[in-house]
């Protein structure tokens, strides 16, 4: 049996199998993108609900994994060369997670480079400009009387949905015919825009001419509609 002994984590969330892999997550936009290639690539593994409610992420045993608290990590006891490897960063556990199955990055390098360059696309743009939206939005930012700073999150997530817009145009994902992990990515973050920050409107989704479209065919995946209730919330 696979020891797992010697990460910390596994002594507050322990495995039920310690040979699959453990992952550590919430239903986060974030959190979605990894249980989301999860599912897709069928690899068995084990949720563990990492709650903000009660300051899970700032546990001594958390921050072994991941020092910087945020979610999703995982500790994958089949790592490069069979030896277990904990990750956290959920670009990089995409990344990853498809050179482990062969799924979901191009073997072809001027399309692997091209995948990953609408990875990085996602995780330093839409990703944290979103975040800053939802902020002004559902957070505390609401009670600030200046309407500059939301105005400028307003207008950044505009012009990143018009750049994906404009990049869908003829195509059924970011890659063209091929689902990948720059559409895992990318997904879960225009779900947060729509349903959570309830966004769409102030910032132009009607108006697009290919993104509803894409992003209906990204939920539509039955790996996407598992994926936003993992980890369950409780009692779910």
């Amino acid at each position: 049996m696979t020891d797992l002994s010697g990460f910390p984590i596994t002594r507050r969330w322990p495995p039920q199998n310690p040979g699959i892999l453990q992952l550590y997550s919430l239903t986060t936009p974030n959190g979605i993108k990894v249980s989301a290639m999860l599912e897709e690539t069928g690899l068995p593994y084990e949720a563990h609900r990492i709650s903000f409610a009660d300051k899970d992420q700032f546990t001594p045993e958390f921050l072994s994994l991941n020092p910087n608290n945020k979610i999703p990590a995982i500790l994958d006891p089949d790592g490069p060369g069979g030896q277990p490897i904990g990750l956290f960063e959920s670009g990089a556990i995409l990344v990853y997670l498809a050179e482990k199955t062969g799924r979901f990055l191009s073997d072809d390098p001027a399309t692997r480079y091209e995948t990953l360059q609408w990875l990085m696309f996602q995780m330093g743009g839409v990703g944290p400009m979103f975040g800053q939206l939802g902020w002004f939005t559902k957070g505390d930012g609401k009670e600030i009387d200046d309407p500059r700073p939301r105005d400028r999150y307003v207008g950044e997530t505009a012009r990143l949905l018009g750049v994906l817009d404009r990049h869908l145009e003829g195509r059924r994902f970011i890659m063209g015919a091929d689902y990948s992990i720059a559409d895992i990515a990318t997904f879960p973050w225009l779900r947060t825009l729509l349903e959570f920050y309830e966004a769409g409107d102030e910032t132009g989704w009607r108006d697009l001419a290919n993104l509803p479209a894409y992003y209906d065919r990204c939920m539509a995946r039955p790996a996407s509609r598992r994926a936003v209730k993992i980890p369950p919330a409780p009692g779910g």
